[in-house]
């Protein structure tokens, strides 16, 4: 499998961001990424999406959109709107009929800061999503770089001292946010979580001080959505590229990456089985003894997590292996201690084990990855 580092969920002068496509391709080729979603509020923006380089370094720059209906107060219900050559704004006040819609066109919608709090001293409203009886979505976005910011300013002093130092701010997934996957999951929906950044680099006035809130240069060296593909990609192909990139996306052949600490590239999490090997996203009936699988870029701590609990944990170790009878949707969480914390580092997608008998609910994804993903 070929891994390539996305950013998803950033806005331009045409929504409320402070930068063009032509800066944000710049800072994300200078932060190293593979890939750059822009997704402005409400409007999808042609003309954008192709390649970038420089010295070397070649970028992916995709275009999305954000949709929310902007007549409700407070305006909930965003939805991140992927691989869509089109507008969905219209359609911005009936969430269910929105996500029918992109799914029709064939496009990923992906519910945005599925958890995020007001903040009374910016004048800013709670903007959580409260339709949770919406059905067919792709997925949520587990981690989002900028609402976190949120649940930490109380006072001008906070304001200022996680303005000027971000990488003070991100602590993990949200609470309430990981518990409302975990519920999905039970549920026996395939949820795909892909983490954003969120980001806008807005100049914000603080007193008698002027500060960028998370220059896009840092938003993208810092929360990622990491995907693999089955091959490279091309560079020159568009049509191939982002097909790969959705196609990943989709499938959950992802993980969420927070990459300041430390980079995240070469985090895998299988499963093997006696029919093969099981990446992200896949599922499977189970019909005997598997071996679950972990591979981390570095030794930290990791949690095995089965339908919502967790049932193994290796610390500060770099590989580890779990074997099981037992069906469950199983899935990874690793933590790394940073700036004098214990921070969330890497959030694996699920690897699906479903028992005898249920093989009718193998209906999304892939049932089996033809991948290449050395044994431990």
């Amino acid at each position: 499998m070929h891994e390539f580092v996305v950013n998803l969920h950033t806005h331009t002068r045409y929504s409320d961001g402070a930068g063009t496509h032509a800066q944000i391709a710049q800072a994300a080729l200078e932060a190293g990424l593979d890939c750059v979603i822009i997704t402005d509020h409400n409007v999808h923006v042609r003309g954008f999406e192709g390649y970038s380089r420089k010295e070397g370094r070649k970028l992916l720059v995709l275009v999305g959109e954000e949709v929310h209906d902007q007549a409700r107060q407070p305006q909930k219900n965003h939805l991140l709107v992927l691989g869509i050559d089109r507008e969905m704004a219209l359609d911005a006040d009936q969430p269910q009929y929105l996500i029918d819609r992109v799914a029709q066109a064939g496009g990923l919608s992906f519910i945005a800061h599925p958890v995020e709090s007001d903040l009374p001293l910016f004048h800013e409203e709670d903007i959580s999503w409260e339709d949770w009886q919406v059905r067919n979505y792709t997925g949520i976005e587990l981690w989002n770089g900028l609402s976190e910011i949120k649940n930490l300013i109380h006072t001008w002093f906070d304001a200022i001292i996680f303005g000027l130092n971000p990488e003070l701010v991100a602590h993990s997934p949200h609470p309430a946010a990981i518990q409302r996957w975990d519920s999905l999951l039970a549920d026996g929906r395939q949820v795909v979580v892909i983490g954003g950044s969120d980001a806008h680099a807005l100049l914000k006035r603080v007193g008698p001080f002027k500060i960028i809130i998370f220059p896009y240069k840092f938003h993208f060296q810092a929360i990622n959505t990491h995907v693999l593909t089955p091959e490279p990609l091309s560079w020159n192909n568009l049509q191939k590229d982002s097909k790969l990139i959705y196609q990943a996306l989709q499938n959950g052949h992802c993980f969420i990456g927070y990459d300041l600490p430390a980079s995240t590239r070469g985090f895998r999490f299988t499963c093997q089985t006696r029919r093969g090997v099981l990446s992200m996203g896949d599922q499977a009936v189970i019909d005997g003894a598997v071996t679950l699988q972990v591979r981390l870029p570095l030794p930290a701590e990791c949690r095995l997590i089965c339908d919502g609990k967790v049932i193994k944990v290796w610390q500060d170790q770099q590989i580890g292996a779990y074997i099981t009878k037992e069906p469950g949707v199983y899935r990874v969480e690793s933590y790394i201690r940073y700036l004098g914390k214990l921070r969330g580092w890497i959030f694996s997608n699920p690897i699906y084990l479903r028992s005898t008998g249920s093989e009718s609910s193998l209906n999304t994804g892939q049932q089996w990855s033809q991948t290449t993903l050395p044994a431990f």
